[in-house]
């Protein structure tokens, strides 16, 4: 089966200057919190040792999410593309947009667009100052990448700003509303608020689930498990959020949850490839 690992952030340039590589002790702790123990290409800062554990995977793809974030540390766009275009066939460049100055994240979409970037990340909570999702400042981005019809990746859960009420699932459910053809995704699943996030699932057709590391052995896990495995097949995303988890011992176990093969085969590739829009011969560079 191909998989696509829909959060993956390598170990690479400006990615080893944000919390997730500085701050190695609250991630390794994440890790073992969850139940893993800490990812050696992380803890060596290997991107050798990163497509190793994919490779024994069956990690066919990764999408690279780079981010913008005043709170997080921020990842150039450039950055994310040149590690792609490094491991071309392999990795899909996700271009992150600045919340916090709207004239140049009109720039960024457009410029990143006409670069080939397949999609894009928001993360208004870790903005300066952070903003909640449906912050009307944020409206005129929401409404270009809806118009361009490119899908947008939120940081909605777990660490999403510098209080709970930034992963408030009602702010998402206002922009899905005013937004209805935007295919949004929600990293993190919006963890913790999981059965609130399903209703919105249920009634916002353009929501795509990716609880990635937030799903293992946490509270919650048995709903997003049920969702997946029957009406909300069509929209989970499988993703590690790499370096949080590892990917190979992550996807091992991902793949023994009560979900039927049918199922599984969408939530790893077909939903994700469907949003990318991959051609065959992108589906087939690493099959």
């Amino acid at each position: 089966m191909r998989i696509i690992d829909f959060r993956i952030r390598p170990p690479f340039e400006d990615f080893l200057n944000t919390a997730m590589y500085a701050g190695s002790e609250r991630r390794d702790r994440i890790a073992r919190a969850i139940g893993f123990a800490p990812s050696p290409a992380a803890q060596a800062q290997s991107v050798d040792g990163l497509l190793a554990e994919m490779d024994r995977a069956g990690i066919t793809h990764g999408v690279v999410v780079g981010r913008e974030s005043g709170s997080l540390g921020s990842v150039d766009n450039a950055t994310v593309k040149a590690f792609c275009d490094q491991h071309a066939g392999r990795f899909i460049p996700a271009a992150s947009i600045d919340p916090a100055d709207r004239k140049k994240a009109m720039r960024q979409i457009e410029d990143c667009l006409t670069a080939g970037f397949a999609l894009f990340n928001m993360e208004p909570g870790g903005a300066m100052p952070p903003m909640h999702t449906d912050d009307r400042r944020l409206y005129p981005l929401y409404a270009l990448l809806e118009d361009r019809e490119v899908p947008l990746i939120l940081m909605t859960g777990g660490n999403a700003g510098p209080d709970i009420s930034y992963t408030a699932p009602e702010t998402l459910d206002r922009v899905l509303g005013d937004f209805p053809k935007l295919k949004i995704v929600s990293s993190h699943g919006n963890w913790p608020w999981v059965h609130q996030i399903l209703h919105v699932a249920f009634r916002r057709p353009n929501l795509y689930l990716s609880p990635d590391y937030l799903l293992a052995n946490m509270p919650g896990m048995d709903d997003y498990v049920q969702a997946a495995n029957t009406w909300l097949s069509d929209r989970v995303l499988y993703a590690s959020a790499f370096p949080f988890a590892p990917v190979d011992r992550y996807c091992d176990w991902f793949r023994k949850l009560p979900i039927a093969p049918e199922n599984l085969e969408k939530i790893m590739w077909a939903n994700a490839s469907d949003l990318l829009k991959l051609t065959v011969s992108q589906g087939a560079a690493r099959a």
